[in-house]
């Protein structure tokens, strides 16, 4: 059940880059945290220069302008290793498949409960 918001600088990838970069959010998902191929909410965000703040170094990881930043809510109960097993593919994704520095892929997860969820029609349809 994640959902997934992408924002980056608008210009710097293309309509063409960004189905693959999709892909390539949810295949790491998949493999790593069993998400069912089906279970596919994205958002992408262009944000102008004006809109879009980040620091270059922080924690000595250098970054440019092609920055991605992932928010990922999902449910809660992935371990550590699962965590760092995804970020370390979903970097090694976005690089292979879109030429992206993974030191140009940011994310964050935040982890919510079943019941935080509808997916239409009024219904929590995570805990009937």
């Amino acid at each position: 059940m994640p959902f997934v918001r992408v924002s980056y600088l608008e210009s710097q990838y293309t309509e063409k880059e960004l189905p693959v970069i999709s892909q390539s959010i949810m295949s790491a998902l998949i493999e790593h945290f069993n998400v069912p191929e089906n279970d596919y909410f994205q958002v992408f965000h262009a944000h102008k220069k004006s809109e879009f703040y980040y620091s270059k170094d922080y924690l000595n990881v250098s970054r440019t302008d092609q920055l991605l930043i992932i928010q990922i809510t999902l449910g809660s109960g992935r371990s550590r290793d699962q965590k760092r097993s995804f970020y370390k593919r979903l970097a090694e994704l976005l690089s292979s498949q879109c030429k992206i520095r993974e030191e140009d892929v940011f994310v964050v997860l935040i982890e919510t409960e079943l019941e935080d969820w509808t997916f239409g029609k009024g219904l929590a349809q995570m805990i009937l």
